[in-house]
């Protein structure tokens, strides 16, 4: 499938170079003239074991490129990945979502008939409606899709976080998107790598649950690693006596 990717920090940029080692044909989008120019250089922009290589191999393959111009990259796309930055806000401490709504806004009017356009940022709830709105002032007779696929990466094990997912989340709202992303995905699901399918506004609260509870977890057990210390126990000898439940893990 052809899929453009807008964005070509981490996020973007690991999952580009892996769509294309799935056998997709991936085109990169950016705005900073630098960060193209460096990666037609053959040069990586940000550190990731591994990245350098497979964006290289899959460049040479001719599965994989890159552009600043998205009109050049959009058309006979099957997805448009936005994986721009989302940060938070100064003052209250939202997220910014003024480079999602701006990637909207460019890409509306040329979008090809049957597109799926993915949320790949980590987005407050909601946003997809907003996205999609958008595109469907600009383009009101297009045909698309939007949804939501969240990532899971941790830098430094991203490739493999990517290939070999405890999960795939998707969020989508009807039958054509789940179609396109399921058959992006198939390289993962061959490999029995679940792919879980729920609506859109459900896949951008899942991002948010998982972050929200893996910050509860590290809390807790620092919490409690305090408490040993007063006590005089080994901090990780309760952590594997508790881990060992199941209903904990």
């Amino acid at each position: 499938m052809r899929i453009v990717m807008i964005g070509t920090g981490y996020v973007g940029l690991v999952s580009g170079a892996c769509f294309a080692d799935f056998g997709h044909e991936v085109v990169c989008v950016d705005k900073d003239q630098s960060k193209i120019d460096a990666l037609l250089a053959g040069e990586i922009p940000i550190f990731e074991p591994g990245l350098d290589e497979l964006v290289a191999r899959n460049v040479e393959a001719g599965r994989l490129a890159f552009t600043l111009d998205l009109a050049e990259a959009l058309p006979g796309t099957d997805a448009v990945f936005i994986a721009v930055g989302t940060p938070s806000r100064r003052g209250d401490g939202h997220a910014d979502l003024s480079y999602v709504y701006a990637a909207a806004e460019e890409m509306a009017p040329l979008l090809p008939k049957g597109v799926v356009v993915v949320d790949k940022s980590t987005v407050p709830v909601g946003t997809g409606d907003e996205v999609e709105r958008i595109i469907r002032e600009t383009a009101p007779e297009l045909e698309f899709s939007v949804a939501s696929n969240p990532e899971f990466l941790r830098e430094g094990a991203a490739i493999d976080d990517f290939k070999r997912p405890d999960r795939v989340v998707i969020g989508v709202n009807d039958e054509h998107a789940e179609k396109v992303l399921a058959e992006i995905y198939r390289p993962l699901t061959r490999n029995e790598s679940p792919l879980v399918v729920m609506s859109r506004r459900a896949a951008e609260l899942t991002k948010y649950a998982g972050n929200a509870f893996l910050a509860t977890k590290i809390g807790f057990i620092n919490e409690i690693a305090d408490l040993c210390e007063k006590v005089g126990a080994d901090v990780a000898d309760v952590a594997k006596g508790i881990g060992l439940d199941s209903r904990i893990g």
